[in-house]
């Protein structure tokens, strides 16, 4: 049996008051020191929760493991599923980092309703910065699709020139 622990920040009524009227992305980062994103989804160790608007971010919780793969997809105990405890967790995220994951884990994320993404390893903060970044500009098709998705507002681009 997986444990998972839960650790979330309770903040005071008026700031969570002013972040639930913001649209908010939901991001998860697979994360072996809670610094950086320098985890595989099966040995992530923690999944720091992150809500990011164009704006900023705030921390929501972070969830840690105690029984994870290693990197090369040997399990401690055979038989015993690591996946499904995690994707478990991470429901209502919209996104999630990590610097691989594999096919069928993937599919169980997806299926979810979570949209996997690998990326390089890099600080925590680059990533959100980068989720930021496109929340406040013009977001990609894909970003579009799990902002509709997620049931969150979304300004289509203008193709029209503006002459």
């Amino acid at each position: 049996m997986t444990a998972i622990r839960r650790l979330r920040i309770i903040e005071q009524e008026e700031a969570v008051s002013a972040t639930t009227t913001t649209a908010a992305v939901r991001v998860a980062i697979a994360t072996q020191d809670r610094k950086g994103l320098n985890a595989h989804f099966g040995s992530a160790r923690c999944f720091d929760v992150y809500d990011v608007t164009a704006d900023g971010w705030t921390h929501v919780e972070t969830i840690t493991f105690d029984t994870v793969s290693d990197e090369q997809g040997k399990h401690q105990a055979e038989g015993e599923d690591r996946i499904t405890p995690k994707v478990d967790a991470l429901k209502g995220c919209h996104l999630l980092y990590c610097v691989a994951i594999g096919g069928p884990s993937a599919a169980k994320v997806v299926a979810a309703k979570i949209h996997p993404i690998k990326m390089p390893q890099q600080s925590v903060e680059s990533a959100l910065e980068r989720t930021r970044a496109m929340l406040a500009g013009s977001p990609p098709p894909w970003l579009r699709k799990v902002l509709a998705g997620a049931g969150l507002p979304v300004d289509k681009p203008s193709f029209v020139d503006d002459e």
